[in-house]
């Protein structure tokens, strides 16, 4: 009798580990979601810096194509091409960090994406261990009743002899 109540007590701690568990992964996947959202919206900021950048980078590069047909102008444009040619080389630092940027960023959301997987995969495996813990506890306490239904009868038919 005290070895099914102590195995009984194990399967109810071992259900609560496993229950823990679970609700551990579950805390940890929503997190690993959250990051994931947050990255994809970063993504999304630098592709829009990115569009930009490259907008600015065609206008200024117009602008330079329109400075060399008016080279013959005089100095004013010449320093006018110098400046917008130090935009472009500026402009283009800056897209060639934003590309490295988006390539990183990516890069970790590949990362998470496959975290997430392994966390959700973590969490079915885990809910599925407390399902068959569950069954099992029900199981052991039906035995447990009906021994002790059948104990209490034997016990009641000992004491009427």
């Amino acid at each position: 009798m005290d070895k099914f109540k102590e195995k009984l007590a194990a399967l109810r701690v071992e259900v609560d580990n496993a229950s823990a568990r679970a609700d551990a992964a579950e805390a940890e996947s929503k997190r690993a979601n959250d990051e994931l959202t947050q990255k994809e919206h970063e993504i999304t900021s630098l592709k829009n810096q990115l569009a930009r950048k490259e907008e600015e980078l065609e206008a200024a590069e117009n602008k330079i194509a329109e400075a060399k047909l008016n080279l013959d102008e005089g100095e004013t444009t010449k320093t006018v091409g110098e400046g917008l040619q130090r935009k472009v080389s500026l402009l283009e630092s800056e897209l060639d960090s934003a590309e490295r940027n988006l390539r990183e960023t990516t890069e970790k959301l590949r990362q998470m994406d496959i975290k997430s997987e392994h966390f959700e995969r973590k969490v079915q495996q885990l809910e599925h261990e407390k399902d068959t813990y569950e069954t099992k506890v029900q199981e052991l306490t039906e035995k447990y009743n009906n021994i002790k239904e059948e104990l209490d009868s034997t016990i009641a038919s000992l004491e009427d002899m």
